[in-house]
C-alpha cells in the first residue's frame, strides 16, 4: 500500500477545503471580537471542543482574552463565567449539537454577540447567531467521508484566521506577543537583561597579590577568571588563557603579582543590556566572560557564555 500517496491525497483535499472556504461573515466577526469589552469565550462539544480549546488558546495569546467552556458545564453552573461585555463563539459543525443547542436561548438571554462556527447555515445554531463563520467541506479527507478531518483543519484555520485579523486591528507588535510569552525564546530576547542572569558573586584579587594565591582564589571561583578591582571599579582580569600565556613567557614566577600577566582594561557590559545583545557581543568579540558594571560604571556581577546559553538566550 502507498502511503505516501494517501497522504498526500489528504494533504490535496483538506488543501482544497482551504481555498474554497467562504470568508464572508469575517469582516463582522472581527468588529464584534474586536469590540468585546470582556472576554471572547470559545465554547463546542466533541471534536469541535478541542479545536475550540485550541482557538480559545491562540486568542488569548495573541491580545484577545478568551477561554473555552464546554456546553454541559455551562448547564451546571458555568453560564455564570459569562458577563455582559463577553462575547461567545459557538461551534458546531452540523450546529444542532444538542449540549450547544441548550445553553444558546441563555446566551441570547444575557444579549451577548454570538458568532457561530458551523457547516450549516440554515441550522438552528446558524439562526440564533449574529453573524456564521461557515465552515463547510465538500468532502473529508476520511475515505468514508464520515470522520470529521476537513471540517476540523477548516475550523482551526478559521479561528486563526480571527485570530491575526485581530492581530492586525490590534498592531500587535512582537514586542507585545513576547509580553504573553516571557518564557519563549521571543520573550527570553526581548526580555531577560544581563543583571538577571549574572553572576553577583565572584572571584577578586588584590593588585599585590601573587599569581600562586591568585590561582587558588580562580580555582576555588569556579569561573575560570579572576577580577582585580579599585574601589568597585574594574582594573584587570586574569583568565585561564592568561594564564597559558603566562606560562610560555620566560617571565613566568608564581610569586610574581598575579596583575602582571592579567588583561588590563577589559571589555565590560552594562547590567542593563539585554542577554540576547550580550551574547551577540561576547560572539562577535570571541570572548566568554565579561564583567557586569552598573550606570555608575561599578561593577556589581560577572557573565560566562555559558550562562547564556543554558538560560536558553538565542
Amino acid at each position: 500500500m502507498d502511503y505516501k500517496k494517501i497522504a498526500k491525497e489528504v494533504l490535496e483535499i483538506e488543501a482544497n477545503e482551504l481555498l474554497k472556504a467562504d470568508l464572508s461573515g469575517i469582516e463582522k466577526a472581527v468588529e464584534i471580537a474586536f469590540d468585546t469589552k470582556g472576554k471572547v469565550i470559545i465554547t463546542g462539544v466533541g471534536k469541535s471542543g478541542l479545536i475550540g480549546g485550541k482557538i480559545a488558546a491562540t486568542l488569548a495569546s495573541t491580545g484577545t482574552p478568551s477561554f473555552f467552556i464546554h456546553p454541559t458545564e455551562a448547564l451546571h453552573g458555568d453560564l455564570g463565567m459569562i458577563g455582559k461585555d463577553d462575547s461567545v463563539v459557538a461551534i458546531s459543525y452540523s450546529g444542532e449539537s444538542e449540549e450547544l443547542i441548550k445553553i444558546l436561548p441563555h446566551i441570547k438571554r444575557f444579549e451577548v454577540p454570538l458568532i457561530a462556527m458551523t457547516g450549516d447555515i440554515n441550522s438552528t445554531l446558524a439562526k440564533y447567531a449574529d453573524v456564521v463563520l461557515n465552515i463547510h467541506v465538500t468532502k473529508e479527507a476520511c475515505p468514508l467521508d464520515t470522520a470529521p478531518t476537513s471540517s476540523t483543519t477548516l475550523t482551526l484555520a478559521m479561528g486563526d484566521a480571527l485570530a491575526v485579523c485581530l492581530m492586525k486591528k490590534r498592531n500587535f507588535t512582537k514586542e507585545d506577543f513576547a509580553s504573553f510569552h516571557p518564557g519563549g525564546s521571543l520573550g527570553k530576547k526581548l526580555f531577560i537583561k544581563v543583571k538577571d542572569l549574572m553572576k553577583k558573586e565572584f572571584p577578586i584579587a588584590g593588585e599585590d597579590e601573587s599569581l600562586k594565591d591568585a590561582i587558588i582564589k580562580m580555582s576555588e571561583g569556579k569561573l575560570g577568571h579572576i577580577l582585580f578591582m579599585d574601589n568597585e571599579k574594574i582594573k584587570a582580569v586574569l583568565s585561564d588563557g592568561d594564564l597559558r600565556r603566562a606560562m610560555m613567557s620566560e617571565e613566568f614566577d608564581l610569586n610574581e603579582k598575579a596583575i602582571k600577566f592579567a588583561t588590563k582594561n577589559p571589555k565590560v557590559i552594562n547590567e542593563n543590556i539585554l542577554a540576547s545583545d550580550a551574547l551577540k557581543f561576547m560572539e562577535d568579540k570571541k570572548i566568554q566572560f565579561l564583567p557586569v558594571v552598573n550606570d555608575k560604571n561599578e561593577v556589581v556581577g560577572v557573565l560566562h557564555i555559558h550562562q547564556l546559553i543554558e538560560a536558553g538566550i538565542k
